[in-house]
């Protein structure tokens, strides 16, 4: 580690002053950016706590959907998020109990992980992720491997998940880590059923539309039959080929229908 300011603001509108300043970082839960630092890849002057703001705590569910705080952790997210219980279930499996007393959605979603979990469920959910300047739809707000469509400075204060007829969430373990070696969340909506992937592609969370089209057809497993990804643009490492992350994103989609009912 090295010297650096730590700031720890009460409200919304002290963290973006503080985060103004020539060099400074926003502090979530800590659990990508605390290692980051050890490791000496970063080195901001400035960690700008978010966690102490209570205006980016709670979670409140009505109007047919569930606004989680940005700052809000993922044990709390499985703890009080019963109303989306698909979401509820996704959190409550994010790595392991101290992971999940300190990390937050907000981070894990600005940090935007290729193999995390809460992107593929904000994305399948279309949901809204709100900032201290405006609101982005989700479809809108992934862009690429560890890329957001936030601008410097820019702070996760909520995430508006609209409720789903019926949602599951199915991922294949990495079990070091617990992230997903791929990731499959299916959410079926009157106007039609979104499919999200995470941890399969080189291009971080993107939506299986052909998937999208079988199941708005009929909503089983078994319309999926026959339906395969392309292994390029996949990710290939130690824990699987490109040909096997797409070859798991067809077994995970069809576990996530058969969940969702």
């Amino acid at each position: 580690m090295y010297e650096f300011e730590f700031v720890k603001p009460g409200t919304v509108e002290e963290a973006v002053a503080a985060l103004a300043a020539e060099d400074a970082q926003a502090l979530g839960g800590g659990q990508t950016l605390i290692p980051t630092l050890k490791q000496r890849l970063a080195s901001p002057s400035k960690l700008v706590s978010l966690a102490g703001i209570a205006g980016m705590q709670g979670i409140s569910a009505g109007d047919g959907g569930v606004r989680i705080g940005g700052a809000a952790t993922h044990g709390a997210v499985a703890a009080g998020a019963g109303a989306y219980p698909a979401l509820a279930a996704l959190a409550s499996h994010i790595g392991d109990p101290a992971v999940r007393n300190r990390g937050t959605i907000g981070g894990s979603l600005a940090n935007n992980d290729p193999s995390a979990d809460y992107p593929a469920a904000a994305l399948a959910s279309g949901a809204t992720i709100v900032t201290d300047r405006r609101e982005i739809a989700a479809d809108d707000y992934f862009t690429g491997l560890f890329e957001t469509a936030l601008d410097e400075g820019e702070i996760i204060t909520a995430v508006n998940f609209p409720i789903p007829q019926a949602a599951a969430y199915q991922k294949f373990e990495q079990p070091a880590s617990r992230f997903a070696l791929v990731g499959v969340f299916v959410a079926r909506f009157a106007d039609g059923v979104r499919v999200a992937v995470t941890g399969a592609s080189e291009g971080g969370v993107f939506r299986w539309s052909d998937a999208e089209a079988a199941l708005d057809a009929g909503f089983s497993a078994a319309a999926l039959d026959g339906l395969s990804l392309s292994a390029d643009g996949m990710i290939g490492d130690l824990h699987g080929t490109p040909e096997y992350r797409a070859h798991l994103v067809g077994v995970m989609a069809k576990r996530a229908v058969a969940a969702a009912g």
